[in-house]
Order: structure tokens, then sequence, then C-alpha cells
């Protein structure tokens, strides 16, 4: 591409300056950026997001402006449909190219089709590049050029890829005359009220804080945090979600990090490494499967009864369950918009195989109550805990929330940190069906675990025609 005069960089779930692909390429090659972001128009509900990830957006949206206002730019905000907003922006001010990120999901890709077609219509060319995932959509193939549906090979292969190094920002911007602007997005917009979550600091600078002291102070113990509700790992997935880090430096710092750390702690960064692989395998599942968001991955279970209760599925919403690990990590969701990993799997295989239900309606509650809801890992995850998925869980694996406290939370430190109700009650007492209420203000479980678990086995054998 020739230098050019004039170009919009549309920002999406790049919510950064550093290391920003498209951004670095626009700068590089235009006098003037004018950066953008299209803030979307629904009100009161929407099936795959809720307050809690646009009260973080509305944050990070503001640290973005203050920090473009730094560098001698200003955020130009419209609401409405990307593509015809984009179209308004590009004939008003001129401008000669469109530069934005590839997004990952199967909602983004119609829209990038769509904007394609109305800028060639207008003359202007557009330029998309891959920066949420360090490989994405058709680069980790196997031999025969397929896509690859179990993760161990898929995670070999895709360690034997050459790897981007991360790049800083580039020049400042300019501004570019008078362009028309909204103000920033708030929740009022969306018709929606302050969660009261506890969330995490919103923007850049506070995301690379994070980054920084997951390096320097837990990386090292996360194969074991990674399997302990109570302990944080990395807290940096609504900061890859929005991307307000770069999957790349996350990536090159964890690898730095390793060839200085002791022996003991490079297992520890691996297994988070292959945490971050996992992260775009899922991104690869979606983007060669985009089907599996309506339907199971494994066609041997399309179309499976669920015959769970939707009362049973209000007791899960509602922290009502009577399962200590269940309830305290509904109440952890609730209130911090967030779920430790080992939680969510333990919560996703206990509406699935112990209540019945339908994986789709967890999956959905996920997304509108995670600060870092992800619609591929999500997915991916429900799906594996449903046993449905790509290299899912086998259907006949059926997690026993008693066993799984006792496993990984012992001394009930999470269980009561979450459920004060449970604070004077002895840790041996939440690894076992009690045979009366725990306390006067939690339920009795509403499940009979074992029951519920040959329940399973016969639901799981009767979709396979066994």
């Amino acid at each position: 591409m020739t230098p050019v005069k004039k170009v919009i960089h549309w920002f999406r779930r790049d919510l950064r300056l550093t290391d920003n692909t498209a951004l670095r390429e626009a700068m590089e090659k235009a006098e003037c950026v004018i950066p953008v972001f299209i803030q979307s128009e629904w009100k009161d509900h929407h099936s795959w997001t809720g307050a809690r990830r646009q009260e973080f957006l509305c944050g990070s949206l503001l640290s973005l402006a203050k920090n473009i206002e730094e560098f001698g730019g200003k955020l130009i905000v419209r609401r409405g449909d990307a593509g015809t907003e984009l179209e308004k922006l590009l004939r008003e001010t001129r401008a000669e190219a469109l530069f934005f990120n590839r997004d990952p999901d199967p909602f983004g890709r119609a829209m990038e089709k769509k904007i394609h077609a109305l800028a060639k219509s207008i003359g202007v060319t557009v330029f998309e590049f891959k920066d949420a995932a360090i490989h994405e959509r058709d680069e980790v193939l196997t031999g025969s050029g397929g896509s690859y549906r179990v993760f161990t090979p898929y995670a070999n292969a895709w360690g034997r890829l050459p790897k981007i190094s991360p790049k800083g920002i580039s020049k400042s911007f300019s501004v570019s005359g008078k362009i028309q602007n909204l103000p920033l997005p708030t929740l009022g917009d969306w018709n929606l009220s302050p969660s009261g979550a506890l969330l995490p600091e919103p923007g850049e600078r506070a995301a690379r804080k994070r980054l920084s002291e997951f390096l320097k102070k837990r990386i090292s113990e996360y194969a074991v945090s990674r399997n302990t509700p109570d302990r944080d790992a990395s807290r940096i997935s609504q900061d890859l979600r929005f991307g307000l880090l770069s999957i790349r430096e996350v990536f090159t710092q964890c690898k730095k990090h390793a060839e200085s750390a002791p022996a003991g702690s490079r297992d520890s960064i691996q297994k988070y490494i292959s945490e971050l692989i996992w992260r775009e395998f899922y991104m690869q599942i979606l983007w060669h499967y985009p089907e599996v968001l309506k339907h199971e991955f494994n066609p041997k279970f399309r179309g499976m009864k669920w015959p769970g209760k939707s009362e049973n599925f209000t007791c899960w919403k509602n922290v009502e369950t009577g399962f200590p690990i269940v309830d305290a990590a509904m109440r952890q969701l609730h209130e911090t918009g967030y779920m430790h990993n080992r939680a969510r799997m333990i919560v996703a295989m206990f509406l699935t195989k112990d209540l019945h239900l339908d994986w789709r309606l967890g999956e959905q509650y996920f997304m509108q109550m995670l600060v870092d809801g992800e619609i591929a890992s999500n997915n991916g995850g429900w799906q594996w805990s449903a046993g449905t998925g790509a290299d899912a869980a086998p259907y006949f694996r059926i997690q026993n929330p008693w066993t799984q406290t006792k496993s990984y939370d012992p001394k009930a430190d999470y269980i009561k940190r979450w459920l004060p109700e449970l604070r004077d009650i002895a840790p041996e007492k939440l690894m076992r069906p009690p045979k009366e209420r725990l306390s006067r203000n939690y339920p009795l479980p509403i499940v009979d675990h074992a029951e519920a678990r040959q329940k399973t086995l016969e639901l799981y054998s009767a979709a396979q025609g066994l």
C-alpha cells in the first residue's frame, strides 16, 4: 500500500494502543488516522451480554479515549449498525481506507463481509488484520489440510509455527478537523443499571498492571492455583476478551519469564501457556464449525433430550441448589462477573449431568453474567463439560460436587468466602450430602447426586442408541 493522507481505524475488541496490529499498520501508512468506535444500539436485554461486561466496556472506552488524547487524537463514537455508521464516516471524512482487526466469532465475520461490500461500492480500500489470536482460522491445519478436532495434536502443531513478536506504540495521532461525535457510552444507553459487581479496574494500564503482577507473583504457582478455586489465577481473561492486552505480548512475556524461572516453576508457566492455546483451539473450532453455537459439536448427541426441570434452573441461577461448592461459584459470578475455571467446570457439569438441563441454557447465562465472556471459549467450555464438544470430557465422566469439594476446597475457604451463611459449618460437613439443613438460611440439596448420575448415563446412552 502506498502512503495515504487519511484513514479510519475501527476499534472493536482491541481497546489498546500498544501492539495493536491494525492501528500500527494504519499509523505507518497514513498521515492522519481517525480512531472510531461504533456502539451497539440494542436496548434492555441481549442474549449474549449483560450489565457487567457492558460496564467494563464503558470504563475501558473511557480509558482508551484518554490515552488517545494523550497521543494527540480524539476517539470518535457513533451508535448503530457498524456497516451503516462506517459508511457515513468514510463519506464524511473522505478517508481513503479503513483499517480494523478481525473478529474471531461468526457475528463479527458477517459484519466484515458486509463492510467489504459497502467499501468497494464507495471506492474505499479495506485492510483487515489478525490480532485477537496468535494463530487463527486456517493457520493450524492437519497434514491433509483439515482442521484439528483434538487439542493435543493441535497444540503440538501450534507450537511448531513461528510466532510474531509484539511491537510498541507507533507515532502520535493527528486530529482531522471537526467530525460529528457522540458522548462515550454509558450503561444507560442500553437501558441497563449498574450490576453492583466488584469488577476489575478497566483500561489498558490496569490490564498491563494485572499481567505484571501475575508474572511476578502467581504464574509460578499456576499449576496449583488453576485447580484451587479460592486462589486467583491470572485474572487477565477480561483483558484478552476486550483486547486491553495483546495476546502476543502475554505469550512472549510468559516465554521470557520461563527462561529465567527455576526449573520447578517452568511446568506451571507451560500449563498457563497451554490455556492460551486452548483459547485459540476453541476459536478455530468456532471458525470451522460455527454451528456449535446451536448444536452439539459431536453429532452423536444432537437432538438429545434434556428432561431437567425449569425450577431447578432457577435454583441454579439463584444460588439455591444446596450444593455448597456450586452455590459458592454462582455467588462469585454474581458478585464479581468472574468465576474460577475449576468452579466453571463444576457448575457446568452439575447443570448438565446432575440437573439434566440443556448446556445452551448455562452457556447463555454465563455470557450474560461474565465480564470475560468470550463466545468461543464459553461455548467450548460448556460443551466440554457436557461431554458433547471438541475433545470433550467423556459423557460418562460425571464430577461429584461433594468429592470435588474435598479435592479442591478441603478447608472450605472458597465456600465460606462466598457463602457466609455456612461460615460456622465444619469443612467435612460440606463434603457429603447433609441429612438436614446445614444452616437455617441454606437449603437442602435439590437432587441426589448418585441418582442423577445414573439418570445421566441412561440419557447419554439413549442419545447414542446404546
